[in-house]
Formats: C-alpha cells, structure tokens, sequence
C-alpha cells in the first residue's frame, strides 16, 4: 500500500487593496513626524494644519475614488468647495 501525506489545503488568498489597522498606524506616526518637524523649522501652525489637513483631504478622495464610492467623493467634493468659499 501506497502511504502519501494528503496534500495541502490550498492558502487563503491575500486580499489586496484591504485597509488595516498598520496602513493607519503608519499614516499617524508620518503625519506627527511631519507636523513636528514643520514645527521645528519654524512653520507657522496655521500653515502645517492646513498643509495636513490638505493631505489628509487627498488621502481620503484617493481612497473613494479607488473604492468606487460615489457617496462619499461627492461629500468631500462639497467640503472642499464650501472650504475654499470663505477665503
């Protein structure tokens, strides 16, 4: 008789695209990082809030727009303009 070890169950695959808990730990410590040493040089805050705020914006448009939701790029869309109106 004939004794093979049964072969192994196929791997799961990996899911790409997926946004975890590491991709937002890594976003923080980049943002505080930046912010600090903008901080450092000499920027005024006013001007590192908006420039990380503006990533941010980016950011997460980036994100809508690759996960096809339509809702939500319309609301950012509308923040970025009722923003922009007060200046």
């Amino acid at each position: 008789m004939d004794h093979l070890p049964s072969p192994l169950p196929p791997a799961a695959p990996i899911s790409q695209g997926r946004w975890g808990p590491t991709h937002a730990l890594i976003l923080l410590i980049a943002f505080l990082t930046l912010g600090t040493l903008l901080f450092r040089e000499g920027t005024p805050i006013g001007d590192t809030l908006a420039l990380l705020g503006g990533c941010g914006a980016i950011g997460a448009g980036t994100l809508a727009l690759a996960s096809g939701s339509r809702r939500l790029i319309a609301v950012l869309a509308e923040i970025a303009v009722r923003s922009g109106v007060g200046r």
